[in-house]
């Protein structure tokens, strides 16, 4: 009998809880197919959890993530919290969870899926074979590094400070590699290196970790040219490494090369197989309770939960081949959909997600 895996639920904010429920109900239809077992503990988290229990990351939902086996994230934030101090807005909540998990990567996958590619702004033949995936540093840089006001000659002065040591640095990298010496063996690190300090020490440092691996293409790319040639040549890419703010910036926008962003999911990941998976998408205020929004992208993030959690590569598969299959079928959500008209809702498409999942 499968041992039985514990995922630390948190639906979190606006359409957060509507797409983590397809998400479960997918899950449970592999155990039916698979005969896997999960157990799943819920907590708050986000602006809820600032709501009911007065902080975004209350102790109880970070010692339920640190006792589980993976987490399931939906979304957090929104107008609601936006002007609160720092100490009560959900982002706050989110970069103390990916410190206090030591989750330092956050792996972004965006492929194209053919029957989707006239939902893309890009044209066809830019975009068809579009296969790539961003692996984010998540806990150094200008995130986290000291942030102060002070007077300066001119008045008031804001200063946010970029930080990164070479193990930092290191770490993502060798992680970078081991994912291109899986996938097609071509790296791009994606820097400022022409002006940035902290962008030379990460060149510098990805340069000596990429004598490990002769088989893998090493790629320097500067962030304002990789943000252009995510445009004119996504092909190209296959795998692109980067610190923490240039990688919150290109992997949305390669999440817009696949259509939608309510298609992308997203792993963040530690040092062993826990991880943290959630769709990059945001909470979406302005539709939540409609029932309109978009689940794939939270669907395929337990499919890689399944894949570098689990190693439930069967299940993993198998989930990605419905929701190709559902696609192909015509059938789509109103942000990938040309006829509006047609499109259909979120409980809809997670129920033909799970009805098509099979051995």
């Amino acid at each position: 009998m499968a041992e039985t895996k514990k995922i630390a639920v948190i639906a979190g904010d606006g359409i957060g809880p509507e797409v983590v429920a397809e998400a479960i109900k997918v899950i449970r239809k592999t155990e039916e197919v698979f005969g896997y077992k999960f157990e799943f503990e819920h907590g708050l988290f986000g602006g809820i959890a600032i709501d009911e229990r007065g902080t975004p990351l209350p102790d109880d939902t970070l010692q339920l993530c640190k006792n589980a086996d993976a987490v399931l994230l939906g979304a957090v934030g929104g107008p609601k919290w936006d002007n609160n101090p720092k100490e009560l807005r959900p982002e706050t909540g989110l970069l103390g969870i990916r410190k206090a998990l030591g989750l330092f990567s956050n792996l972004r996958p965006a492929f194209v899926f053919d029957c989707l590619i006239e939902a893309s702004t890009i044209k066809e033949e830019v975009l068809r074979g579009t296969d790539l995936i961003v692996v984010r540093e998540l806990t150094g840089g200008i995130y986290f590094g000291e942030k102060f006001r002070r007077e300066g000659p001119n008045g008031q002065e804001a200063v946010d400070t970029c930080v990164y040591s070479v193990p930092e640095v290191e770490r993502i990298a060798r992680q970078a590699f081991e994912i291109a010496m899986k996938r097609g063996k071509r790296l791009a690190s994606v820097d400022k290196a022409n002006v940035l300090e902290s962008s030379r020490l990460w060149r510098e440092t990805v340069i000596r970790i990429a004598a490990d691996y002769p088989e893998v293409e090493l790629e320097h790319v500067l962030v304002d040219n990789c943000a252009m040639q995510l445009l004119r040549r996504p092909t190209s890419f296959d795998v692109i490494v980067t610190e923490n703010m240039f990688g919150d910036i290109l992997s949305d926008e390669a999440a817009m090369l696949t259509g939608s962003i309510g298609m992308l999911s997203s792993a963040s990941m530690g040092e062993g197989s826990f991880g943290l998976y959630e769709p990059v998408h945001g909470s979406a205020p302005d539709i939540a309770g409609q029932g309109i929004a978009n689940p794939i992208a939270t669907i395929l993030s337990v499919a890689l939960m399944f894949r570098l959690t689990f190693g439930y590569e069967d299940a993993a598969s198998a989930i990605e081949a419905a929701v190709k299959s559902v696609l192909d079928a015509g059938h789509r959500t109103g942000d990938i959909a040309v006829d509006k008209s047609k499109a259909i809702g979120t409980v809809a498409m997670g129920d033909l997600i799970a009805a098509a999942i099979a051995k």
